[in-house]
């Protein structure tokens, strides 16, 4: 920031009265009027009452002065960052050569009638309109376009080598009665100090510090290097004292990182007080001005860098988004984005104001971008993973899940989700161990996510003794069922609780009920009770649990029942005589006459009478 800096003790009397009237500009010798006019009435000004009694009442009056001057200058051809050095000191030397050489009678200075009938020929012939002061360098030229379009001001040239042209005329005496002379050579050492320095306490300073070095009164030189050392030194203890350690995860902790940008800022308007109260010129006044502005950018590129951070972490600390989460890494992400965006916009308005080309820059950061595209190709092939995690959201961080293809019985691919980042996911696996893998492969896999199940199911086979009759069996099945029913962590309606089939060594009863949890842990503690429940169940039935046996049988051989034997047969001759042998299948007669003719449910169930 290049604040408005009142170094020029120059005032314009002729505005006090029409404060809004616009600065006469239509033509070189209105030009040269109003420089001179306004820089004498300044002078007079300055030499009668601001150096007898400085204050911020003639503070306002010289700031208005300096606009008027300043827009009397071509500075379109001077990086911004410049303009106003380069201008201020312009006008100081412009005014002692203009004082010191001839110039020519009022009636030779072209007036606005001459240029009246141009605008077409100029347009037509596109040559630019300009006057220069004969045996002279210092040229008047009319603008063409921009906010000064028609008016005649001081060309660029002519602003960047004033300085020459006072050094080239600085023997020769005044031609002009002016009210405050060799103001160019008092600006070192003495000038015009700014309004909170009385110039009695300059003129009381030994000579020793009122002498010049380097274009610079000695005691300026004091002042300057005490107040920056102080400025140093404040900024250093601030940023210590808010580095001390803190809990990371502390919402202070966040927002202290900013207090050292924050008061950085404040250093441009130390800077710019210094150079207005010291009034420093040339080429320390610039390098004042151009750290300021420096110290301005960087303070804002710190600023957005690192309040866009602190932002999104005081997001991340509440209760819901953890910290590992693909959320939280978005907004960082996000975060990171608009900070990066921010500090190449400031570096390019920066390159802007000191006039480094745009273009060029650009393209440098095309091919660049180019190159270091190419380079991160995998990163940006994760990245895109992690976008399709977020988007699709198969797991988060939390979840237990398994993943991809396990040729082990065990499956050690599962495990709980600890962290979504944009280039890897880590799972912690059901033996400890933390697998890191890829988002571009991670997002491809084929994922299970036990954490979104409603219910988990218990599924168990119970093997009963072969000794266990048909009624015991349908006693532990009506009485698995009915405890099931009442238990009030089982939602199932009608618990799935049935006879399965004939093992090697065992009657096999199925138990398939859902458990109303979702928590391994707890599932684990309900199947405990479940399965302590159909152990009594089974004890109550008068039966037991198998266990893989061998049964030797030693008994006397009876043979076959010969009878049976012969009605069997008897039968299949039946069967063959009336062509109703059942082989390959039955006839459809036969299924028709035999369909729905047994008694089921049995008799005796409470849906037989039905």
């Amino acid at each position: 920031m290049v604040a408005l800096t009142l170094c020029l003790p120059i005032a314009a009397l002729a505005g006090a009265v029409h404060p809004l009237e616009p600065v006469n500009l239509s033509s070189p010798r209105a030009t040269l009027n109003s420089f001179l006019t306004t820089v004498d009435a300044g002078y007079q000004l300055v030499r009668d009452e601001y150096l007898q009694t400085p204050g911020d009442t003639y503070h306002d009056r010289l700031a208005d002065s300096v606009i008027r001057l300043e827009s009397m200058l071509d500075l379109s051809g001077i990086p911004p960052a410049a303009r106003f050095e380069l201008g201020r000191d312009a006008v100081v030397y412009l005014y002692e050569v203009l004082s010191r050489i001839e110039l020519p009678p009022e009636a030779e200075i072209p007036d606005a009638a001459v240029y009246a009938d141009t605008g077409d020929d100029e347009k037509a012939g596109d040559k630019t309109v300009s006057w220069t002061i004969p045996h002279t360098e210092i040229t008047l030229v009319r603008v063409t376009d921009g906010p000064h379009a028609g008016q005649f001001l001081f060309d660029s040239s002519t602003v960047v080598r004033a300085r020459e042209f006072y050094e080239k005329t600085l023997s020769l005496p005044y031609r002009r009665d002016v009210p405050l002379k060799n103001y160019a050579e008092m600006r070192p050492y003495l000038s015009i100090i700014g309004w909170m320095i009385p110039a009695h306490v300059i003129e009381a300073f030994p000579d020793g510090l009122k002498r010049s070095v380097y274009q610079q009164a000695v005691w300026k030189w004091i002042i300057l290097a005490l107040v920056l050392t102080l400025t140093v030194a404040v900024l250093v203890v601030i940023h210590r004292v808010t580095r001390r350690r803190l809990p990371a995860d502390a919402a202070s902790a966040h927002l202290r990182r900013l207090v050292t940008p924050l008061t950085l800022l404040l250093t441009p308007l130390v800077l710019d007080l210094l150079n207005q109260q010291l009034t420093l010129t040339g080429w320390v006044s610039g390098g004042v001005s151009w750290l300021a502005e420096a110290i301005w950018y960087f303070s804002l590129a710190w600023i957005a860098w690192t309040g866009s951070m602190t932002v999104a972490e005081l997001v991340i600390t509440s209760p819901k988004i953890p910290d590992q989460s693909l959320n939280a890494h978005l907004l960082r992400l996000l975060a990171r984005t608009v900070s990066i965006v921010t500090v190449i916009t400031i570096i390019i308005y920066v390159s802007n104001q000191l006039g480094v080309p745009l273009y060029g820059m650009i393209a440098g950061l095309g091919v660049g971008g180019i190159a270091i595209a190419l380079a991160a190709q995998p990163t940006f092939e994760n990245f895109i993973g992690g976008l399709n995690l977020f988007i699709d959201r198969p797991v988060r961080v939390g979840d237990l899940c398994r993943y991809g293809e396990d040729p082990n019985l065990d499956w050690q691919r599962m495990g709980i989700v600890e962290s979504i980042g944009f280039r890897s996911t880590q799972i912690r696996g059901i033996d400890s161990s933390v697998t890191t893998i890829p988002n571009s492969d991670f997002s491809k896999m084929h994922i299970v996510n036990y954490a979104r199940r409603r219910h988990i199911l218990l599924l168990t086979i119970l093997g009963l003794r072969y000794e266990t009759t048909d009624d015991q069996l349908r006693f532990v099945l009506a009485t698995l069922r009915d405890m099931l029913l009442a238990h009030p962590r089982v939602p199932d309606d009608e618990p799935r609780v049935r006879f399965a089939g004939f093992g090697d060594f065992s009657l096999n009863v199925e138990i398939r009920v859902n458990i109303d949890t979702n928590d391994r842990d707890e599932f684990r503690a309900i199947r405990e009770d479940i399965l302590l429940r159909v152990m009594n169940v089974v004890k109550d039935a008068g039966t037991g649990f198998a266990f893989p046996s061998r049964t030797v049988y030693q008994a006397h051989d009876a043979g076959l029942n010969a009878e049976r034997q012969q009605a069997a047969e008897a039968q299949v001759r039946a069967w063959c005589s009336a062509q109703e042998l059942p082989f390959p299948t039955f006839t459809a007669d036969y299924r028709n006459r035999t369909r729905n003719t047994l008694d089921y449910p049995p008799e005796g169930s409470p849906q037989a009478s039905e």
